[in-house]
């Protein structure tokens, strides 16, 4: 699945709002005249996009998949897409079955406004210290609490709910002619609601020079969410793949 989750809920449905969750549902249920409910690899947040969610759905569809993916493209609106379709493998769940999520979170240096760029991109004034949130971002790396950056998406009490795996935190500098763009690309087993928003923004703090590399690591172990910054916006984060 690909969309842009700029004018959407979130992924999780919603009544009265609109969601990813609810614009597929609804369009499986134009094309295959059936109810059918979808579980999806990572519950996105409001305005946050994915270029790699994937989906898992049943149905008594009889015809070729090729032709259920084409039907669905014709009357999902523009901001959403099936990229593959194909069946399943017994068992496989978009959820459970995941090894690893990997996001990605794209930062703009630019003194005006940009409303294209904005869209895809949270846009900072000044450049940033790359070297330095590089250095705090090795940090994350690891079997960790990350309570300071997150809640269990779940709902459920305790510490040990908020361990996840990061393979990788890591930021690359772009200067092309569209200007100056910071990339952060993380992966983890999985996440905690706003958690790679929230690490986001202090990362940033550290790139503008307000925190250091040992205020994220004494975060980290502090496991206190009264401590985090507020999350980033979510224009910049997009879900970019899944691991099975």
């Amino acid at each position: 699945m690909e969309y842009d989750g700029t004018d959407y809920a979130g992924w999780q449905i919603q009544t009265g709002r609109p969601t990813v969750q609810g614009t597929l549902e609804t369009a499986l249920a134009r094309v295959c005249c059936e109810t059918i409910r979808i579980s999806g690899a990572g519950r996105t947040d409001a305005g946050v996009h994915a270029s790699g969610q994937v989906i898992g759905f049943r149905s008594a569809w009889r015809h070729p998949v090729a032709d259920l993916e084409r039907a669905l493209n014709a009357v999902l609106p523009a901001a959403v897409a099936v990229r593959e379709l194909a069946v399943a493998a017994p068992g496989f769940h978009p959820r459970f079955s995941a090894r690893s999520r990997h996001y990605g979170y794209t930062v703009w240096v630019g003194s005006v406004r940009s409303p294209l760029r904005a869209r895809f991109a949270h846009q900072v004034k000044q450049p940033l210290d790359l070297a330095a949130m590089n250095e705090a971002a090795a940090h994350l790396v690891g079997w960790h609490d990350f309570a300071t950056f997150g809640v269990d998406p779940e709902g459920k009490a305790g510490r040990g709910n908020t361990r996840r795996e990061v393979m990788q935190a890591q930021w690359r500098l772009t200067v092309d002619d569209e200007g100056v763009w910071y990339r952060f690309d993380i992966e983890a087993n999985a996440f905690l609601r706003t958690m790679v928003r929230t690490i986001v923004a202090t990362l940033l703090a550290v790139g503008r020079g307000e925190r250091t590399s040992a205020d994220v690591r004494d975060l980290l172990l502090a496991a206190e969410r009264r401590l985090a910054p507020p999350p980033a916006p979510a224009c910049g984060l997009c879900l970019v793949h899944v691991r099975y």
